[in-house]
């Protein structure tokens, strides 16, 4: 019940300002004016994912912003919504509904036995599109289930953002050398542009999979994650982030990309290895700005796409968020690290080994089995659990791929220890945005393994935790084969399980919790965009 009673002042305090910027002073005069261009598409891309969060959204956000409760209307902003993300989705505006687990992708009053169902009566070309990404579903006029295509549901918003793409690719037009290997953002906004009118995005989607590195621009725009479809995760949201690429960083962590490396260590059977890698690009950024569905908690770094047909065709690409990710360590984990760790193992907390672990987890996202060894999808045969064990796999995998690349000399600038103290102070940072978050979830049932295992330790005494050096490396190898295993399999009941045990939080946990509250320090940051003045 804490959760509901927070003031608007405090739940502000929770995220701490930190300003978004780079130097932009190499960038072309066209390539500025671009960035005008961008930021208006941005603008509807937000109004587009409100839409897509919640039917009353849009209504409710021109509301506030007409009463001008600046506090309220900032926190509306930042979370996208009337709902406190890291605070089990509380409603902080008065009147509002519970958080509708479907988003405002399906009926509000369909139930998953009506969809399911009505799914299964399709022939197979018509079951797809009811799975699509990029679909809606909706009742016709008689009340029955149909879907929607995107560039159909959203043609009031998506038609000006392509207005403004195309406008933003003639700018670009003549700043980059068309010789030079790879697309051109040019080429990918276009590309895109068209992709909205469509409903087709492979073909946008290999473009900005192939944006050339000669770009000094990186821009990720479509719809993407599934966090918001809670019910089945198979829709998808619209984002919007505008990057300027660090090259520097990017040529340093290019020695990450090779994914058959880890692939071929993982500690599961040769049947559930993931046959059809490809090694993927890492792109090292600075943001200047989102939109759409990129509440907070900010995120530090994505893999992307996430459609297994442009994964087939195209692989996938890392982006590392430079900026962001050094806010994240100043301004929460640092502190965390003084609330939950043990004194003696505090001095192993590193930087270098929480910005490293962000990369490998992105890279991870690409291992493992992406179809059950039946033949569907991860993502089909678990549903609303996918995205949380999506996470955890990542997570666990990358700590294990962390160990074996230090031992094989391709890290060589962060220790093993450094990797597991700073992952243990970790999870707290990330269980803090609740369990009812894929991300939270995920890392719940992580700590609560590694504890079972040995690997962490909690100490009544001093109400802190400490890695255990001798079991901490089996134990994340032991976690690594359950959690792949499990999706391989593809066993709903067995993920269930597995869930309902590791998946709560433990009063050692929450004392640990509250006494971070206690202390005042941020659940994570909130962007200032230097960009938009």
């Amino acid at each position: 019940m804490a959760a509901t009673v927070r003031s608007l002042t405090d739940r502000l305090a929770r995220f701490a300002l930190y300003e978004c910027t780079a130097d932009l002073s190499h960038l072309h005069v066209k390539e500025h004016a671009a960035l005008k261009h961008l930021v208006k598409a941005g603008k509807y891309i937000d109004q587009l994912y409100m839409r897509q969060a919640w039917s009353g959204n849009e209504a409710l956000r021109e509301k506030l912003h007409s009463e001008g409760n600046k506090d309220l209307c900032t926190l509306f902003e930042m979370y996208k919504g009337p709902w406190a993300r890291e605070d089990d989705n509380a409603i902080f505006v008065e009147g509002a509904p519970k958080r509708p687990e479907g988003g405002n992708f399906y009926p509000e009053d369909m139930t998953t036995g009506e969809f399911q169902k009505w799914a299964e009566s399709l022939p197979e070309e018509e079951q797809k599109r009811a799975k699509s990404y990029y679909t809606v579903i909706q009742r016709d006029e008689k009340g029955r289930l149909s879907s929607v295509p995107y560039s159909e549901a959203y043609r009031d918003l998506l038609k000006p953002v392509a207005n403004h793409l195309r406008d933003a690719a003639k700018e670009l037009k003549d700043v980059y050398d068309q010789e030079n290997e790879g697309t051109s953002v040019c080429d990918f906004l276009l590309s895109r542009a068209d992709s909205f009118e469509t409903n087709d995005y492979l073909t946008s989607e290999l473009n900005w999979l192939r944006l050339g590195k000669t770009n000094n621009l990186e821009i990720t725009l479509g719809p993407y994650e599934q966090y918001t479809d809670g019910l089945f995760t198979f829709k998808s949201a619209y984002e919007f982030y505008i990057h300027v690429r660090d090259a520097h960083s990017s040529r340093l962590l290019e020695k990450f990309s090779d994914l058959q490396f880890v692939e071929d260590r993982l500690p599961i059977p040769e049947k559930y290895r993931n046959k059809e890698l490809v090694v993927a690009p890492i792109v090292v950024v600075n943001q200047l700005y989102a939109a759409g569905d990129v509440a907070v908690p900010m995120t530090a770094a994505y893999n992307l796409p996430n459609d297994e047909e442009a994964i087939k065709k195209g692989g996938s690409k890392l982006v590392l968020i430079k900026n962001v990710q050094e806010g994240k360590f100043e301004n929460v984990l640092k502190p965390i690290a003084k609330e939950v760790l043990s004194e003696d193992q505090i001095h192993y907390l590193s930087k270098d080994a929480f910005t490293t672990h962000v990369l490998l987890h992105e890279v991870c996202h690409s291992n493992g089995p992406h179809h059950t060894l039946d033949g569907h999808t991860v993502r089909t045969k678990l549903q609303e659990y996918h995205s949380a064990f999506e996470e955890a796999k990542a997570d666990i995998a990358a700590l294990f791929a962390a160990d074996i690349m230090v031992d094989c000399g391709t890290i060589d600038n962060v220790t093993q220890r450094e990797f597991w103290v700073t992952f243990l102070a970790s999870a707290f940072r990330s269980i803090r945005f609740g369990i009812q978050e894929a991300h939270g979830l995920g890392q719940a049932m992580q700590l609560n393994y590694l504890v079972e295992k040995g690997g962490f330790i909690y100490d009544e005494q001093s109400k802190l935790f400490r890695v255990d050096f001798e079991k901490i490396r089996s134990a994340v190898a032991d976690l690594t084969h359950d959690i792949l295993i499990l999706q391989g399999d593809g066993d709903k009941e067995a993920v269930h399980t597995f869930v309902k045990k590791y998946g709560t939080l433990h009063s050692s946990t929450k004392e640990a919790l509250a006494r971070i509250d206690d202390a005042g320090i941020p659940v994570d940051i909130r962007p200032i965009y230097p960009l938009l003045d």
